[in-house]
């Protein structure tokens, strides 16, 4: 790269930073006189990227927003920080799909060799505790709408697909924007329901900002309209249990997409919905509270069979036997369903028994419910 090349990208450099830059300025930076600083800047012009000029005694240059993105001037440990968050945004799922695996990509290209080399032997070494989410992207017009209509607070027209496949348009008032589980929701008023609903955006193929302007109810919360709403989708069973532990200790444990959590004479009263209840046997199992199951009496029968197999098991692994107990598992204590150890005062990971924040997602959006099986 020549000097001057070297120079006109320094002078980009700086002028990424943001703000007004004055030409002595520039040029003390540079090591050039104010006349190269004008003519870099013309340059940078030629180039197609938006360089403001104000002129007079104390003019100079910034970079102005432009209609394309221009080329960007990382440092090494910038470029590592973008590299990792598009590594991390793609695990979650929070980016538009492909479009992050693309991004990631360009950006992995230009690295320079020595920082290339650091990065990949990072990302061939590191491991994640947390597994990939499977991604439901929205498209980003329909999310960059959205979200200035939520700031602003004007309604928009959305053209929307049910999870039972119907589809139309209506009004919504967004409220907020919540990300969830690889997928982004919108809470809001509903023309069609006259109800605040929440909508998946990955089901939104068009959204047009109209006329009008809401005011979002006092105190209204996007995260847990939205994180209750998955927690009271319909299932095959509805489970009932009380915890012998304090409100305070089941909320920091449980996520609120479990299921609903409320204090009663001697524990927490817990309400979550099933499709299966091994599996709820499985996740109250893994809680470090006794408890009582107020129904489904059948939950009772799945907690004998999963204590029966733990007992069984721990057998086998001792390499002896051991009696057979035929009462109700007593849950008390750290152990996880899988068999290994986990600290109570962390929160259930929702692959442990029922996960609404996995299947429940369909069903939350604008239509009713269907009934219960």
């Amino acid at each position: 790269m020549t000097r001057p090349t070297a120079r006109v990208l320094a002078l980009l450099e700086i002028l990424q930073t943001g703000g007004w830059f004055t030409v002595g300025e520039l040029a003390g930076r540079l090591g050039v006189d104010e006349r190269t600083v004008r003519r870099y800047a013309t340059h940078l012009t030629d180039l197609g990227i938006p360089v403001g000029t104000r002129r007079g005694r104390y003019g100079g240059y910034r970079l102005s927003p432009g209609f394309k993105l221009p080329p960007l001037m990382f440092t090494d440990d910038e470029a590592i920080a973008v590299t990792l968050g598009l590594v991390a945004g793609e695990r979650m799922g929070l980016g538009g799909g492909a479009f992050t695996g693309s991004a990631l990509a360009k950006v992995r290209r230009v690295l320079p060799d020595a920082v290339a080399g650091r990065i990949e032997s990072l990302l061939a070494t590191a491991d994640f505790t947390a597994l990939p989410r499977q991604a439901a992207p929205a498209g980003s017009e329909v999310l960059l709408t959205l979200a200035a209509a939520a700031r602003d607070r004007h309604p928009v027209r959305i053209t929307y697909t049910s999870w039972a496949g119907g589809f139309g348009d209506r009004v919504l008032e967004p409220y907020g924007l919540v990300f969830h589980s690889g997928r982004w929701y919108a809470s809001g008023h509903d023309s069609a329901s006259g109800e605040v609903r929440t909508f998946r955006l990955d089901r939104i193929t068009a959204a047009e900002s109209i006329e009008g302007s809401f005011e979002v109810p006092d105190g209204f919360d996007p995260t847990g309209h939205v994180l209750a709403g998955l927690a009271s989708v319909p299932y095959a069973h509805e489970v009932v249990v009380v915890l012998r532990a304090t409100l305070a200790e089941a909320r920091r444990r449980l996520p609120r997409v479990v299921g609903d959590l409320a204090e009663v004479e001697g524990g927490v009263r817990l309400t979550m919905r099933a499709e299966r209840l091994d599996g709820a046997a499985r996740m109250l199992a893994g809680l470090p509270w006794r408890f009582t199951v107020e129904r489904p009496a059948a939950l009772i029968d799945e907690i004998r069979t999963l204590a029966a197999q733990l007992v069984e098991d721990a057998g086998h692994a001792s390499g002896g036997s051991v009696p057979a107990d035929d009462s109700v598992r007593d849950p008390h204590g750290d152990r996880d369903a899988d068999g290994g150890t986990h600290d109570p005062r962390e929160p259930v990971e929702q692959h442990r028994g029922p996960d609404p924040a996995h299947d429940a997602e369909d069903h939350a959006d604008d239509e009713p419910d269907p009934p219960p099986v």
